[in-house]
């Protein structure tokens, strides 16, 4: 009996980069907060792993995930000093995911808006020790091989990183049918154009803070307080450039988001945070550079 050519191919094992891509982009986007530059370093992942002697790579999937991170320490070290020139306020870049993100192994709020801010705050190899160890769960050893270091001061990094984070990381409701009302109530009080209902969704103190990177029009700096916070989301959506604009519910970095489209393209995404039932931090990303994660092929 002769052996079609689908079964032979269904019996060849898939390549160690493309059976791990999805941890791969997942590491790099954790690292960087940007989703152009994980896609970077995953082209430079693949040439170097198009390049390597097979015989000598006994992991393949460490390897990779070796080869990841320390790109991305080196994509993140560089790209400090062009973020500290930013116009106005930086915020990583959205990433439009599937809903079923956090049924994965990493841990949920991971890829949250939240937790990129605070990450930002690591230095680049702090931020590496932490995610290998808190999120993908990699031993302290594991971590020391990958980064080149001695356990005993990956160690210490694990334990300093762990102690920023806490301290920073802030609390917030994560309750998914509480969320998707609030998302539900906002989306109708912009589209009725009804300020009051935008402020009754707003906490007292609530801060936002707007990315259009010197593209488009936002804030130079964070916005503090309800009512200046409520007239300038009014202000924006009342723009005459903006006539036609649609806003939508989505899964953006694990949570129910807002997505903007204008003409079926997406223009800007807004992330939230949630504490007691009402609005404490809004975040948007306008910049047109930052909006290639907001496509389904992502």
């Amino acid at each position: 009996m002769i052996e079609s050519t689908t079964a032979r191919q269904s019996d060849v094992p898939a390549d160690p980069f493309t059976q791990h891509r999805r941890l791969l982009f997942a590491t790099a986007y954790r690292m960087l907060g940007s989703v152009a530059d994980a896609e970077d370093v995953l082209q430079d992942a693949w040439l170097t792993w198009s390049g390597a002697d097979r015989s000598q790579v006994s992991n393949p999937r460490a390897y990779l995930v070796r080869t990841v991170t320390n790109l991305s320490i080196n994509r993140l070290t560089s790209a400090r000093a062009t973020r500290e020139s930013y116009v106005g306020p930086w915020l990583p870049e959205p990433w439009l995911t599937s809903p079923d993100i956090a049924e994965e192994a990493e841990l949920a709020d991971s890829v949250s808006m939240a937790m990129l801010v605070v990450l930002e705050t690591l230095g680049p190899v702090e931020r590496a020790v932490f995610l290998l160890r808190e999120v993908f769960g990699y031993s302290h050893a594991e971590i020391a091989e990958t980064l080149e270091r001695p356990e005993a001061t990956i160690r210490q990094i694990a334990h300093r990183a762990r102690s920023h984070v806490q301290a920073r990381r802030p609390r917030y409701d994560t309750d998914a049918a509480q969320r998707q009302q609030v998302t539900e109530r906002f989306l109708a009080a912009c589209a009725g154009g009804d300020l009051g209902a935008v402020m009754a969704l707003l906490a007292p103190d609530v801060t936002c803070w707007s990315d259009g990177g010197g593209k488009v029009t936002a804030a130079r700096r964070p916005l503090h307080g309800l009512d200046p916070v409520a007239r300038w989301i009014m202000g924006v959506l009342a723009k005459p450039e903006l006539a036609g604009m649609t806003l939508e519910s989505a899964e953006i970095n694990g949570e129910q988001s807002v997505l903007f489209a204008l003409g079926g393209r997406p223009v800007g995404a807004l992330c939230f945070d949630l504490v007691d039932g009402r609005i404490q931090h809004l975040r948007f990303q306008v910049n047109p550079d930052k909006l290639g994660g907001l496509t389904p092929d992502h």
